[in-house]
């Protein structure tokens, strides 16, 4: 295909927008005159010093985050944040709450058992995680130090719908494949994490946004790097913070708020599913696990129910551009992840491909 580019399905890493690559391209070398790429910058520098305090300055103004929270810049993705929450919160009580709702949320659990009681306060595993638990399908712990779900499930292709209402217990949710996708009350969460290569920056960031006092609780035997408080104090400086991730982080930001902000994103961002969802429920050939109600806007999943037709489904898309379009081993089929770099002609044209395959194939 020489220099052009695909229209790039992965799930994460994923695509990033391509003003925000070519930009990126263009100061690698020699970043606004300072003679150096960000890459090679001391995170102490007053260069990235203003790289570092603009770029969250803009994603606090982007994702509206209130004066008592502190966004962090941190490493170890969102699995590092498994750890780290209970390490953090479970203090309190010894209990937490989880939902798991798929196979990130499922690992979340059991990593937290490790730091106390866990109760499994909801599981659609009962239906192969095909749905979201309702408000009134969760079991919860009043005694709970907090509440822990995944907002986005990739593999499954579902998407809470709904924030869960547990009373003063603190809610903490992994967002790594919706944030910055659609508009979030950020005070209604203790915590909020995501590790940033599906839909903010390339991989190696995590971000974490954490109500102050929910910092300085943590179990003794914390790491000094996995402590909320450590890295409060230090404003992410504790140790080298991913310079570049933050600096693209920062680009990435600028593109969104040149497209609406958030508000913006959320009315494109359902358009674009919406699109695939109509194409795939008009079909003969194929159909979409999730339920209606649960299904994502981040991450469709559908399939045919013959394996060798899907494996040819995939093989001619990526023949005609369209790449990483094979599901998760898990659970076979197809995936479409179109996280809010992917344009909407893109999901236009595999929509245009599908109703092609679905007419010749069918």
């Amino acid at each position: 295909m020489g220099n052009q580019r695909v229209y790039n399905f992965s799930a994460g890493p994923s695509m990033l927008p391509l003003e925000v690559l070519t930009r990126a391209g263009s100061e690698i070398t020699n970043y606004q005159g300072s003679g150096m790429s960000v890459m090679e910058m001391s995170h102490r520098s007053k260069v990235f010093d203003k790289i570092f305090q603009d770029t969250k300055e803009r994603f606090i103004r982007l994702f509206h985050v209130p004066d008592n929270y502190k966004v962090l810049f941190l490493q170890g993705g969102a699995s590092g944040q498994f750890s780290m929450v209970p390490l953090n919160l479970i203090g309190k009580t010894g209990k937490a709450d989880y939902a798991v709702t798929g196979n990130f949320s499922n690992i979340a659990y059991k990593e937290a058992k490790k730091y106390g009681q866990i109760n499994l306060a909801a599981s659609s595993e009962d239906q192969n995680h095909t749905y979201i638990p309702t408000q009134d399908q969760l079991k919860l712990d009043p005694e709970a130090s907090y509440f822990h779900y995944c907002a986005n499930n990739t593999i499954y292709g579902t998407e809470w719908q709904y924030v869960p209402d547990t009373g003063d217990v603190p809610l903490v949710c992994d967002m790594s494949s919706d944030f910055m996708s659609r508009v979030v009350d950020v005070s209604k969460y203790g915590i909020i994490y995501g590790g940033a290569q599906k839909n903010l920056a390339p991989a190696g960031l995590t971000i974490a946004i954490v109500r102050e006092d929910l910092a300085g609780h943590e179990l003794p035997y914390t790491p000094l790097i996995m402590n909320y408080k450590t890295m409060i104090d230090k404003d992410s400086m504790y140790n080298t913070p991913p310079c570049w991730c933050i600096y693209m982080l920062g680009l990435v930001m600028e593109w969104l708020e040149e497209r609406g902000g958030v508000e913006g994103m959320e009315k494109i961002k359902h358009a674009k599913a919406q699109l695939l969802y109509d194409v795939l429920d008009d079909s003969k050939l194929f159909t979409c696990p999730a339920q209606k109600g649960s299904r994502s806007d981040m991450n469709v999943t559908f399939r045919t129910g013959n394996a060798d037709l899907d494996a040819k489904f995939v093989s001619e898309a990526t023949a005609a551009g369209f790449v990483n379009l094979k599901g998760h081993r898990n659970v076979g089929g197809m995936r479409a992840s179109i996280y809010n770099a992917m344009p909407t002609e893109g999901v236009e044209k595999l929509a245009d491909f599908i109703r092609a395959f679905d007419q010749v194939n069918g």
